[in-house]
């Protein structure tokens, strides 16, 4: 392939680092961590690390490109557990969308991405059809992030001043 697929030109507006808090049935807690996108060199395929601060919840790197051979676009997931997946991956009319049909583990996500923060919901099912809700994670930028940290503290050195 020489030229990049256009199909992964919507994944322009992941580009960056996002905050994230992620939510788990199994686990009563929020789960801070961050992702963060990027192109590899030559842009034909999307680079992303997921960073959670808790054990429960595994570190990755993903590989999101065209496949060797077929249409689409598919995603190579790689984890701290050692687990290693494959997904079928778009992005159409600002909605993100992950699958993977495995019997006893079928998988699936989606998230309608905003400029500044979206939310997207994994879902599982164990017997065909039968969908639960699984992980949910915001997603926020991180220099958006950022700037209102620091608005609040300037807000709170101003009343500790005043």
């Amino acid at each position: 392939m020489t030229e990049r697929d256009p199909t992964l030109e919507p994944f322009d507006a992941l580009i960056g680092t996002w905050a994230t808090e992620a939510t788990h049935p199994l686990v009563d807690e929020v789960v801070p961590g961050s992702i963060t996108f990027e192109w590899l060199e030559g842009g034909r395929f999307l680079i992303q690390r997921s960073r959670n601060d808790h054990d429960l919840f595994p570190d990755a790197i993903c590989v999101i490109g065209a496949p060797e051979a077929g249409d689409g676009l598919i995603m190579e997931y790689f984890d701290s557990r050692g687990v290693r997946r494959t997904y079928g991956v778009s992005l159409d009319d600002g909605v993100l969308r992950m699958w993977r049909d495995h019997p006893g583990f079928d998988q699936r996500f989606s998230a309608a991405l905003g400029p500044d923060a979206f939310e997207g919901q994994w879902q599982l099912a164990e017997t065909p059809g039968d969908w639960q809700d699984d992980l949910k994670v915001i997603y926020r930028r991180r220099d958006q992030v950022m700037a209102a940290r620091r608005v609040a503290e300037l807000k709170r050195a101003a009343f500790l001043a005043a």
